[in-house]
Order: C-alpha cells, then structure tokens, then sequence
C-alpha cells in the first residue's frame, strides 16, 4: 500500500486489499493447508475478509492513513508519536497491554492511530482558519489556564478535618501526602497540571470551585465530586489579559473544540480523500467511506 501514497489517485480493488496482508494476486494461490490436499485460496479467503464486520471498517481508517500520510505526512513531527505513545505506556503501565488488547490494537496498530490522529490535527489547522468573529466569540467566554493543589479525600468528615489542620497552618503539601487518595499528585504537594474550563477529566464543579479563589486561598468547605470530597488550593490564578495578547490561545481552543466534534472531522477527513481522489472499486466495499462526506466548513459556523 506505501507504493499509493505517491499517486494521487488511490484505487482499492478486489485483490489488492489480499496484496496489503503480503498475499500474491492470484485468485487461486494457496493461503493455508488442511487435511490431504486440501486448501484456502486466496479467493475463498477474500470472500470471506470481506464479508467481516469489520473489513469496512479497516478497509476505510487504511484508506484515512494513507490519505493523511500522503498529503500532511512531511509536516508530522515523528518524536510527537513516539511521545504519545510513551504516555500511554506511563498511564497505563503493567495494563499496557490489556489496554491494547481490549481496544482491538497491536502496538503497531496504535501507533498509527495515535499517527492518524496527529495528521488530522495538521489537517484540521490547515484547512480551516479561526475568523475574528468567532475568535471574539469564543473571548466572551474565555478564562485563562490556573493552577491548583488539590487533596481528594473519600469523605466528607476528612475532607473538613483538612481544612481544620489547613486554618491551624498545616503545610498543604505535607497534608496531601498524608491524606489526599490520588496517587498521582499526593506526594507532590498535590499540584494539578495547569487547566481551564475546557478540560474534560474534572469535575464541572470543581473547575467552578477552583475558579472562585485568588492566589493562596483554599475552599473552606468540602467539594463534592464524583470521586469523593476535595480540597482545593490556588497555586496562580492569572488576569484575563486582553483579547490580542490571548489570540494564540483562544486560536487553540478553537482548534480543540472543533477536533473533538466527530462532524467536523469528518468532514476535514472527506477533504483530504477528496484532495487525494481515493476511490474504491470493490462493489462490495464501496460503502466504507460513506461517513467521510460533507463540507469542511459546515460544523464550524
């Protein structure tokens, strides 16, 4: 299949999704033995891909790298793969590969997801372009990044015992190793990675909970979340600036909002095989891209 990614047209048809599992194109060439004198074909074989489930579905994220990778591949930055990768191996650790199990990937497989998602991002900013208007749109609502120490407690009676040792001027870092139950931040004085309220992995009322405090102050009651009760400290509330000196962040934001709207990436992916004028000949398979159609511009209006 790599011998594709030069033409501009890419056509799949019937053999040649056998040729990207290394088989030759011989209808009748044997893939597999059984008994005496008995074997699959290539063909039988085939028949039997392509009435999968799946076989669509795999026929059509190839067709999607492919694309990606012919048009935006030379602006992938390969370490940023590798980085992501890593990540998840970190997150995931000694489950790595349940993970990967459970997701119906390899470790190749994933790693041309992660690759497939990366393209699409440089697909996304280069074919589409913030105007003022919706940058201004979208400053209305605008708050900067902060920074916070947070002690998750599973009970609302620890949680306040906290904030008493808190008002008596116990030390928060020394109180998140002690009683905060994540494990991720308690023995680093519980600190959050910087976060605005876009960000998807807390609590709605914890992100309103920590916005209300100034540099140095702590809720003085307890904060439900779903996980339990929390503490929250600010570590740095930023001002909000002014519009021009926030362009390059509500522009990212921007991006972000519109690279987790399933239509509007599926309309910058129909640009892309549009631009790359794949085309599928297989009868059969030629329904597998039917979700990549529409207009790039329509979702972001």
């Amino acid at each position: 299949m790599n011998k594709l990614l030069k033409p501009l047209m890419m056509t799949v048809t019937g053999f040649s999704l056998l040729s990207l599992a290394g088989c030759s194109t011989s209808n009748n060439a044997e893939v597999a033995q059984y008994g005496k004198n008995k074997k699959v074909t290539q063909e039988e074989f085939y028949k039997e891909l392509k009435s999968s489930p799946s076989s669509k579905t795999v026929l059509a994220n190839l067709l999607v790298y492919d694309a990606l990778k012919a048009k935006y591949g030379k602006k992938l930055d390969i370490k940023k793969v590798d980085n992501e990768y890593e990540s998840y191996k970190e997150r995931y650790g000694s489950q790595f590969n349940n993970f990967l199990v459970q997701g119906g990937y390899t470790r190749a497989s994933f790693k041309r997801m992660i690759q497939i998602n990366l393209l699409s991002r440089i697909a996304l900013e280069s074919q589409i372009k913030p105007t003022d208007k919706q940058l201004k749109a979208a400053w209305k609502d605008y708050q900067p990044s902060i920074t916070v120490q947070h002690i998750l407690t599973t009970s609302k009676a620890t949680a306040e015992q906290v904030i008493e040792q808190l008002n008596d001027g116990k030390s928060f870092s020394s109180l998140a190793k002690k009683y905060s139950v994540d494990s991720s931040t308690s023995n680093n004085g519980g600190k959050l990675a910087a976060f605005n309220q876009e960000n998807k992995s807390l609590d709605s009322t914890f992100k309103n909970a920590a916005y209300k405090l100034e540099d140095g102050e702590y809720t003085k009651t307890p904060v439900k979340v779903t996980d339990g009760y929390e503490v929250i400290k600010m570590v740095k509330h930023p001002d909000k600036g002014n519009f021009e000196s926030n362009r390059a962040e509500l522009t990212k934001e921007l991006y972000n909002k519109w690279a987790a709207n399933s239509t509007v990436m599926r309309n910058v992916i129909s640009q892309v095989l549009k631009d790359q004028k794949v085309k599928i000949t297989d009868k059969e398979l030629k329904s597998a891209l039917d979700e990549y159609k529409g207009s790039t511009t329509s979702a972001v209006n």
